[in-house]
């Protein structure tokens, strides 16, 4: 039986964010333009791609759109092609349960088909509960907790049969901070191979800190199942901190591997409008600023101020890193980074 794997592309989504991001740290002001956003989604569809992922949504007042962030999914609905193209599906995804969900209308074809929601470990329940109004909604949803490492067994029970129990169309771990070894993706499966019901898929999103994304999405989609796997990717790893697995290297490796039949001059094409709209890929991909926040487990926006505004040695960087209170790792706070350049201002 030919192993079942299908690529979601978050280009717009997550290249979007990782645009925001920089921009609103003033490193950037680069963004997309909507001819930029059609003709992404226009080469996707060309390169069969399965899932297409148009952009996310955010409880915001401000018009983001420029980084394929709306203010709610009937606005990033209408990125949908006039003429889908049969068997890709298109989806958003919620950056959070922070959207009332008596304003998220039931589904209808003119919106998105899926709809990814971002679990919030200090929000879990409220998450999870989130996903399951979705699902009654009839959207098809995915269940992503973010930093999927900090889950003991237990919560990660929880993900799993909350996703059960909604009839999600996919569970997925994150690698947030890009410093998974396959012993974790190992247990991270197994878990969730054993737990989740047949044909709820499993998908893995890896970010490149520690430029590891290639080889452990290679581990991930070797491991032993009959379950439909899911990977995400994003055309030259664009996205946020050190960006993500790049699509242009994985498309050629399962059209080899796994006899898939993708379109890989479509993709190649995306590569170069990226090129000639002079969207720099040093703004995303692996760096020493990028690193230290995964050797340390460690919020990517610290080491992107201590660096870029405040202009400090990586030795530096490494020290505040290694001193840092537990507490504050996970959050990046403003609050939290004055805290810690008194540390170096002594």
């Amino acid at each position: 039986m030919a192993k079942k794997i299908k690529i979601l592309d978050a280009t717009l989504r997550d290249g979007g964010q990782g645009l925001d991001d920089l921009f609103n740290n003033k490193f950037t002001d680069k963004f997309f333009t909507d001819e930029f956003k059609h003709q992404t989604i226009s080469l996707l569809e060309d390169s069969h791609i399965e899932i297409i992922e148009l952009g996310a949504i955010g409880a915001s007042i401000d018009d983001k759109s420029k980084f394929a962030i709306y203010q709610n999914i009937e606005e990033l609905s209408k990125y949908l092609p006039t003429e889908r193209k049969p068997g890709t599906m298109y989806v958003g995804l919620y950056i959070g349960p922070d959207t009332d969900i008596d304003k998220i209308p039931d589904w209808t074809p003119s919106l998105v088909e899926g709809i990814r929601v971002i679990l919030r470990y200090s929000e879990l329940r409220k998450s999870l509960n989130y996903c399951s109004a979705l699902a009654k909604k009839g959207y098809k949803v995915f269940v992503q907790p973010m930093l999927t490492m900090r889950y003991t067994d237990e919560e990660l029970d929880l993900v799993i049969n909350e996703s059960n129990k909604m009839g999600a169309y996919a569970c997925y771990f994150v690698d947030s901070y890009g410093y998974m070894e396959p012993r974790d993706i190992k247990h991270l499966f197994d878990c969730m191979d054993l737990g989740l019901n047949k044909e709820i898929r499993i998908g893995f999103h890896a970010h490149n800190n520690m430029n590891l994304a290639y080889s452990n999405v290679q581990y991930f989609v070797n491991l032993h199942t009959e379950r439909e796997l899911i990977v995400d990717s994003c055309v030259t790893g664009m996205g946020q901190g050190a960006g993500n697995m790049q699509t242009e290297l994985l498309v050629p490796y399962l059209n080899e591997k796994f006899g898939k039949q993708y379109c890989y001059e479509s993709v190649l094409e995306i590569c170069d409008m990226l090129d000639m709209n002079m969207i720099p890929a040093d703004l995303w991909g692996y760096s020493v600023t990028r690193l230290l926040p995964a050797i340390y487990k460690t919020a990517y926006k610290y080491s992107l101020m201590l660096r870029n505004k405040y202009h400090l040695s990586f030795k530096e960087i490494n020290t505040i890193f290694r001193d840092m209170p537990n507490d504050m790792r996970n959050r990046y706070t403003s609050q939290n980074l004055e805290s810690l350049l008194k540390t170096v201002r002594k």
